[in-house]
């Protein structure tokens, strides 16, 4: 699902919570400062967290094909190229060539079953 800018005070829809499995991840396309961006959403439950999908070793998407991710034994999320390893609570990177660094956050809620960005 691609998401489309809305106009006005409505939220920018990113996908139905149902399309994300619990505990999986999901990539979708948000408008974010005038630039078109992909994003990672990771759903706990009911929660949803949203992360640029942009490794901070090299800049460079973490997903080995559109919306395939990688994790480790643990369950981490993984960058298919170079390995760096992120936990998925705050998207920092606890090992691997960034380690210390963390994704970008971008932040996300939940509304009547829609993963909308924060107003």
């Amino acid at each position: 699902m691609t998401a489309v800018e809305q106009s006005g005070s409505l939220p920018q829809v990113l996908a139905r919570l149902d399309q994300i499995e619990d505990g999986g991840f999901f990539e979708t396309e948000a408008r974010l400062a005038g630039d078109d961006e992909s994003l990672i959403l990771h759903r706990d439950g009911a929660a949803v967290r949203a992360w640029l999908n942009v490794c901070p070793h090299a800049g460079r998407r973490l997903d080995w094909a559109p919306g395939k991710f990688l994790r480790d034994k643990k369950g981490h999320l993984m960058c298919a190229v170079h390995g760096a390893t992120f936990e998925l609570t705050a998207g920092e990177c606890i090992a691997g060539p960034c380690k210390g660094s963390a994704l970008k956050q971008v932040d996300v809620e939940v509304r009547d079953g829609l993963v909308v960005l924060s107003t």
